[in-house]
């Protein structure tokens, strides 16, 4: 047998490297590594304790910068207003042009919608439909999402059918359209020329309130509409407004387009 210090059974004292081993670097290590581990583990409990991260009200919502960007927009476009008129103040008052000149301009300005329209007028107001509706009919499906709101085509369709029934001016929520103007929805929301809206939708037509509501009546567009309306409670609301006066369009009217890379 052995008569190493090495041994378990021997008495020297020459050697305590057998009854104490020295501590390896690769083991510090491995503590350390557990101990950093514990230490963010705890203190991402802590900081997540209490708090829904993904819905932390502190957090800048994509929602939140088009309101701000829309609220922004309005007053721009009330500002451009503000500045027009002070234009026109001021191109009366030049005498370079004569009294028909002004008059074709202004009948110009008129058509363009960019005046005030004062006339008889039909309101359409569309809605989404109670997010707990159910088919009211029977043969009819239970209702898809989709169903139950105002989508694009359906404020399209308003607008096509009041300019078909002769409408001489168009004001969609606050805004007058002009030619250029786009209906355009994203999700369940309505954006305008640079300005969000949500629903109730009301598009407000100067014209002859019968012939308007006929060419309503008669939109192929519109009647399938009504069917949604009926069968799952979607918003529809036709009201003969008496005269009303539809305020000018007060945005640009810079025309946009695309160009070919030089």
């Amino acid at each position: 047998m052995s008569n190493s210090a090495d041994s378990p059974g021997s008495g020297s004292t020459g050697s305590g490297s057998a009854r104490h081993p020295r501590f390896r670097p690769v083991r510090i290590l491995t503590v350390a590594v557990f101990a950093l581990a514990g230490l963010i583990f705890f203190t991402s409990f802590n900081t997540a304790k209490g708090t829904d991260i993904r819905t932390d009200s502190s957090l800048l919502k994509l929602s939140d910068l088009i309101q701000e960007r829309s609220r922004k927009n309005k007053e721009l476009d009330e500002s451009n207003a503000a500045l027009r008129g002070n234009v026109e103040s001021l191109a009366e008052s030049d005498d370079g042009s004569t009294k028909a000149q002004d008059e074709r301009l202004s009948g110009l300005e008129k058509r363009a919608g960019t005046q005030k329209l004062t006339g008889r007028a039909v309101t359409v107001t569309l809605n989404d439909a109670p997010p707990n509706a159910t088919a009211k009919l029977p043969g009819y499906p239970e209702p898809q999402p989709d169903y139950l709101v105002i989508h694009q085509q359906d404020l399209q369709a308003v607008v096509n059918a009041l300019w078909q029934g002769g409408a001489k001016g168009i004001k969609v929520m606050d805004q007058r359209l002009i030619s250029t103007s786009a209906v355009r929805c994203v999700g369940n929301t309505l954006i305008l020329q640079g300005r969000v809206y949500s629903p109730p939708y009301k598009i407000t037509a100067v014209g002859d309130p019968g012939r308007l509501q006929q060419a309503l009546a008669a939109s192929k567009a519109i009647q399938t509409y009504m069917v949604y309306v009926n069968v799952y409670g979607l918003g529809w609301k036709v009201t003969d407004d008496g005269t009303v006066t539809l305020p000018g369009y007060s945005g640009t009217v810079d025309l946009h387009y695309a160009k070919p890379v030089e």
